[in-house]
Formats: structure tokens, C-alpha cells, sequence
């Protein structure tokens, strides 16, 4: 990595790099090496359907003011200086500070002042960026108006001096960064790294060094506190009494620096520990998972298929209820609800297997969604004796695997675990969000059945996988 002396302007655009890692932030703006393009397509349909809404706010800009299209800083301050009622795609430079934005809408106010505007789908993912960003263009125009975000359900929101705190937070982290010659110090994260652009640049150093955040289950401050105990490695922390580990943050109790330990040994050695007895509900299973569209006008999720696998548990068993487009959406919740119904009066133990907590939230956010929290279907799924049975749960709660995540295709597709693969490799929960996406825009009706059935075909082999987990938990572990 060369030195860079030059610091870069500060810009809104880094605050989404900002928010997930301080080293990728400082990559994105000082990083002197080539990196492959990598094709997600989940991101490019975000940046579609956020450039698209873009078009559909200035469609209605248009429709009621005149709106200039900005081509450069100097000219966006020519425009504001003549007060034109909107400006498009302004570009702010502050050299002075060393800051510049590129704020979607520049709108004129009746007091004189200009409120910046972007048009964003909705606030319920990136609500921490879009607060910077925002309060990053208030800061630079001197506003003390809110700033205005058109989203996708065709309502708005403002954001004002809330946004000040972390905003400020942001230019002065991101001033420190920048004049940093060398990269930060920074912590693995499962989640975060393995979708980020610099994965190949950074994994190999943290493998090398044993970086104990590699391990599932310690965080950053529990890294931390091992080392102020003088544990640096994982080839350290696989040989220490876990008795002897006092109490640090995120590592509090017996049973968790116990699993840190199993955890370090199963790292190094790809063993198993079953840390206690795995005990799964009598009954007849039917497994379960739901496919949703978080990309939606009005910011709710939309799910689009609820699955089943049903006894025999064969390629044939797949059923399902399938919605179209979110003007399906209450509709495929009652075919549900309904198809829950059919199950409990053929299955009267009926267990309704699925992984991770995914599927109960959902259904719980959809009985808020339609006030049906008093609905007999659903007080039976979420009440006391719900058949709900969250498969992740034995799998944590007993069980320690040599891997660094516990999704179930971290688990699944493992060939030393479960070993079950899915038929298309690269398909995936944002792989069906796309292919979704790509199923409403379609015209073509044939190439629209074909999406279909390869969205149904992933999701088949979701709950098979399930039931494949299932079996492996009652042949290995069940005492």
C-alpha cells in the first residue's frame, strides 16, 4: 500500500462505508490498489430502483416547478444565487472544510433558503446514512430547515437538528481517517466482511494472525478483553481453562467463555462439541420458510412466498401460497393463514420447523400490519403452545461447529455437516429478492414462469434443507 498525503474531500456517499467499517471507509478514499468489480446483483437493483424513484420525484418536481439541472459546483452556486425554484443534481464543494455532496434536490423555501432533498425508497434500512447524508448538506448550505426525503410510498420525511449529533460525528471521524497514512485497526465481522469489496485484501492478515474475532460469537470488545488478559491468538484462547477467563464484555458467564473455547478448538481442529443434550419437539413435522421483498414503495415487506415441506418430505411435497405483487399482499396472508389451518387439522401435533427467527417475526409483523393480533390462526401460531419451532436454537444452544457463521447454508452445504446442496449455487435470499424484482417487470409471460418456477425451486430447497438439518440433528445428536 502506497502512502497517500493528500486527503481527500469528505462526502455524504461514504456513509454507508463509515457506518459498516472504518477500514473500508479509509480503502474507498486511500486504497492504492486495483479491485476486481464484483457483480452484486441486489446492489444494482437497489441503485436501479433508487434511480428510477429519483426520476419519478423529479417527474413531479417538474409538474408543479421549474426545475435547472445543475453541471458543476460553480454552477449550482450560480443557480442558487438567481433563487431558481429547484435545482437537480447539485453539486456542493466546500474547500475551505473540505467537503462536498451532491444533494439529489436543492428546493427553494418561501424564507429564502434552500432545503436539500433526496429521494430514497425508505428510511426503514439505511435510516444512519441517510441521517448523515442529510445533515451533511444542512451543514454545508448553513440551513437551519429540514431537510426533506421523498420516499417510495409517495409520503415524505424531514430531517432536522436530530440528525446534527451524528453528523458531526461523522466529519470528525472521517477528518481523522483521512489523514491517516496507514490503514486502521480493525475487527473481523462474519456478516459485514464477507460482503465487502476488500474481503480477499483483508481475511488473509486476520488469518494470519489468529484475529479471535474470527470466532463466531466473540464480538470486537470481547477480542478485546481477552487480550487485556493476555490471550491474543486463537491457538491461545483453544488452550485456556475457561474457569480462568474473568467476566469481559460480551463474555459474561461460564456457559459463554466455555463456548469460546470449544469454539477456538473447533477453528483449529474442524471438530465438533455437542455441549449439551439436543432435544427437538414430538410431532409431525412440516418444514417451513417465506421469501420477502424488502424493496417496496411503501417500506413493508412484502412476502411473496410462504413454503412448506409436508410428509413424505419428497421432491413432490413442496406447497406453497405465492402472491404476484404486493396488491396480493393481505390476500397471501389469509392463504396463509388458511393453509396453516388445513395443516393443524390434519397434523393435530403439528410442528412447524423453519431457522432462525425470521419466519415468527414475520408473522407477527403482518398480524400488526392487518390487526388480526386476536385472530384464533394466529394466536395459535404465536401463543404459548405455538407449532413455531425455530431449528437454529438446539443447533446454538447444544452444539459448537467449526464454522465462523450459523446460517443454515453455513451448516447445510458444509460437507463435513449436512452436506446438502442447493441446486442453484448462487441463489440465496437476495438472489430471490432479484429474481422477484425481475419477475414484476417482466412481460414476457413465459420468461415471467420460468422466474417463477426458479424462485420456487430455491425456496423448495430451503425447507428441504431444513429437513435435511433436521435429520442430521436426530442421527448425530438426539440422545
Amino acid at each position: 500500500m502506497k502512502s497517500n498525503r493528500h486527503v481527500p474531500l469528505i462526502k455524504p456517499s461514504d456513509a454507508k462505508s463509515w457506518s459498516l467499517c472504518a477500514r473500508r471507509v479509509w480503502l474507498d478514499n486511500k486504497g492504492d490498489f486495483e479491485l476486481s468489480p464484483i457483480e452484486d446483483e441486489f446492489e444494482q437493483l437497489i441503485v436501479e430502483l433508487g434511480l428510477a424513484h429519483e426520476q419519478t420525484v423529479l417527474h413531479q418536481l417538474s409538474g408543479t416547478m421549474v426545475v435547472h439541472t445543475a453541471t458543476s459546483p460553480e454552477d449550482t452556486q450560480r443557480l442558487i444565487a438567481e433563487g431558481v425554484p429547484v435545482i437537480y443534481q447539485a453539486q456542493l464543494l466546500d474547500n475551505e472544510n473540505g467537503f462536498i455532496g451532491y444533494p439529489d434536490f436543492l428546493i427553494l423555501h418561501e424564507n429564502g433558503e434552500y432545503q436539500p432533498a433526496d429521494a430514497k425508497l425508505s428510511l426503514n434500512e439505511e435510516k444512519k446514512e441517510i441521517q448523515v447524508q442529510l445533515g451533511f448538506y444542512r451543514r454545508m448550505l448553513g440551513s437551519q430547515l429540514p431537510a426533506i426525503v421523498f420516499l417510495g410510498d409517495g409520503e415524505q420525511a424531514l430531517i432536522g437538528d436530530e440528525a446534527n449529533a451524528i453528523t458531526n460525528q461523522f466529519v470528525t471521524e472521517m477528518r481523522e481517517l483521512l489523514a491517516n497514512d496507514e490503514e486502521p485497526a480493525v475487527r473481523y465481522s462474519h456478516s459485514k466482511c464477507r460482503a465487502c469489496p476488500y474481503y480477499a485484501h483483508c481475511k488473509p492478515a486476520f488469518e494470519a494472525k489468529e484475529e479471535l474475532s474470527l470466532l463466531y460469537g466473540v464480538q470486537g470488545r470481547a477480542a478485546m478483553g481477552l487480550e487485556n488478559e493476555g490471550i491474543n491468538t486463537i491457538t491461545q484462547l483453544s488452550a485456556t481453562d475457561p474457569n480462568s477467563i474473568p467476566d469481559i464484555p460480551y463474555l459474561k458467564g461460564n456457559e459463554k467463555k466455555q463456548r469460546a473455547v470449544f469454539q477456538a478448538k473447533a477453528y483449529l481442529t474442524d471438530e465438533i462439541f455437542q455441549l449439551s443434550p439436543v432435544t427437538l419437539p414430538e410431532g409431525q413435522w412440516v418444514h417451513f420458510d417465506i421469501e420477502d421483498n424488502p424493496l417496496t414503495g411503501s417500506g413493508e415487506k412484502h412476502v411473496y412466498l410462504w413454503g412448506f415441506l409436508v410428509p413424505d418430505y419428497s421432491h413432490d411435497s413442496f406447497e406453497y401460497v405465492w402472491t404476484n405483487n404486493g396488491s396480493e399482499d393481505k390476500q397471501g396472508w389469509l392463504q396463509f393463514l388458511s393453509q396453516i389451518e388445513q395443516y393443524r387439522q390434519q397434523y393435530p401435533d403439528l410442528i412447524l420447523a423453519h431457522y432462525s427467527s425470521h419466519e415468527r417475526s414475520t408473522i407477527r409483523s403482518y398480524a400488526q400490519r392487518y390487526d388480526m393480533e386476536d385472530n384464533e390462526t394466529v394466536a395459535y401460531l404465536l401463543g404459548d403452545d405455538s407449532p413455531l419451532f425455530d431449528l437454529q436454537k438446539p443447533v446454538l444452544d447444544s452444539l459448537v461447529l467449526p464454522l465462523q457463521g450459523y446460517g443454515l447454508k453455513d451448516i447445510c452445504k458444509h460437507r463435513d455437516l449436512v452436506n446438502f446442496q442447493w441446486q442453484d449455487d448462487d441463489s440465496g435470499s437476495q438472489w430471490s429478492v432479484v429474481q422477484f424484482n425481475r419477475f414484476l417487470a417482466e412481460t414476457n409471460l413465459q420468461t415471467k414462469a420460468n422466474l417463477k418456477t426458479e424462485i420456487l425451486s430455491y425456496n423448495r430447497d430451503d425447507v428441504t434443507a431444513t429437513r435435511r438439518l433436521e435429520e442430521w440433528l436426530r442421527t448425530n445428536f438426539l440422545t
